[in-house]
């Protein structure tokens, strides 16, 4: 079977991170890239040709980069999602045979958003996948796998808590709240959420199975509000929390209902940017009856130790783990970090997916979903109250809203 060919929007580190991934394996071939800076857009041709995933060529734009692909994958900013779409389906409307079209986390920094994306999607007939990576974990799956006779025997997990934290992202439209949507819940709190929910969902049911029946969230704004990490941020990226905050903590807890059994299960999520440890924790860890497992991903069987000594040899402390915070002392280390967190699976499921004509695992209707929850949690948290998703008023109310902190008013929430 021929590989399919992919295009390639954006050029920044989740798109560096997905090529890595691609090298493992075989049903993909990276044909065309397209991004705003043609440079960084060179920079991941040779990255990919290197990697030896194709000999992609650079384009200008997604209208001349279309006819070349089987499917395209955006890795470009959050706020750019709509428009990029909106080109892509009058791409096909044009004649361009693409298959399917890719997402990374989040869908869109709203429902509207998300809806507007599924509905376009729909419109030009196309196949989807939605980029969760989490949920395709090797530590998650082999978990899952070595417990379903207990969930047999004894039934599904009841309460899953899962968490990101890292010390801040890399861009300067990431810490920017209106570009990127929020703060660490928008940018992180997708993974989280759907992490747990997919952790508690019964073997062999859907990833939408459970019901969602309620939220509850809190959100602040700790190290990056102190006077010197917030003059840092200035300098360094330009973003001013004195005047736009965004949050860099959250926490919740999100209700499920079984719509089989009837029975209520727990999931709680907790993201920051303020983790002062090694660089990028994710934590799964899940409670049954009688059972329990847990993830957590700087627990590595690689350690390392530099001293100070020799610290000036090591030039990019990222060569040991993602958001690595240190040079020196004890350093966690993971050999493929890309399949330690699910990006080479994810990429074979799409494949897989578009080659055969049909939605991938996770296709952006489940996107939409996840979307729902991360707002209705901003709601929860602004409001300061559980919110009901059983209410029809609370539905409807979710489709149009956007959170103070997404408006640039963010002031107003985390300075209570």
């Amino acid at each position: 079977m021929q590989p399919l060919k992919l295009g390639i929007v954006g050029a920044g580190f989740i798109a560096k991170f997905q090529v890595q991934a691609l090298a493992q394996i075989r049903s993909v071939e990276v044909t065309g890239i397209v991004s705003r800076t043609r440079a960084h857009a060179e920079a991941l041709a040779h990255m990919a040709r290197s990697c030896h995933v194709g000999d992609p060529a650079v384009y200008d734009s997604i209208a001349a980069m279309a006819p070349h692909i089987d499917a395209i994958a955006l890795y470009a900013p959050n706020y750019m999602r709509v428009e990029m779409v909106e080109e892509i389906v009058e791409a096909v409307r044009r004649g361009a045979a693409i298959r399917g079209i890719i997402c990374e986390k989040p869908l869109a920094r709203n429902v509207a958003e998300a809806r507007r994306l599924v509905e376009l999607a729909e419109s030009a007939n196309l196949r989807t996948a939605y980029f969760e990576n989490q949920l395709f974990m090797k530590p998650l799956t082999a978990q899952l796998a070595q417990l379903a006779p207990q969930q047999e025997t004894m039934g599904p997990p009841i309460l899953v808590r899962s968490a990101e934290e890292h010390g801040g992202p890399h861009e300067p439209w990431f810490w920017d709240p209106v570009r990127q949507g929020g703060g660490a819940l928008c940018d992180m709190g997708c993974h989280s959420i759907a992490v747990g929910r997919h952790a508690l969902t019964p073997q062999g049911k859907p990833p939408d199975f459970l019901v969602p029946v309620s939220v509850t969230a809190e959100v602040a704004l700790l190290k990056w509000g102190l006077p010197v990490w917030r003059q840092r941020l200035l300098e360094r990226f330009g973003v001013d929390y004195d005047k736009t905050p965004a949050e860099d903590f959250a926490t919740g807890l999100i209700t499920y209902r079984n719509p089989e059994s009837g029975q209520l299960v727990k999931a709680q999520f907790t993201n920051s940017w303020m983790f002062e440890k090694q660089g990028l924790r994710l934590l799964v860890e899940g409670m049954g009856p009688g059972y329990a497992f847990e993830i957590n991903t700087l627990a590595s069987s690689t350690q390392i130790f530099i001293g100070d000594a020799a610290a000036e040899a090591v030039a990019d402390a990222e060569k040991a783990i993602e958001k690595a915070t240190a040079s020196r002392g004890l350093l966690t280390v993971h050999h493929n970090e890309a399949d330690l967190y699910g990006y080479p699976d994810e990429n074979a499921d799409a494949a897989a997916a578009f080659l055969a004509g049909r939605d991938a695992f996770l296709p952006w209707s489940y996107g939409l979903e996840i979307t729902q929850l991360v707002m209705a949690a901003y709601l929860a948290a602004e409001e300061r109250r559980t919110v009901d998703l059983t209410d029809p008023a609370v539905q409807q109310r979710l489709e149009t809203y956007t959170p103070l902190i997404q408006q640039g008013r963010g002031a107003e929430v985390l300075s209570r």
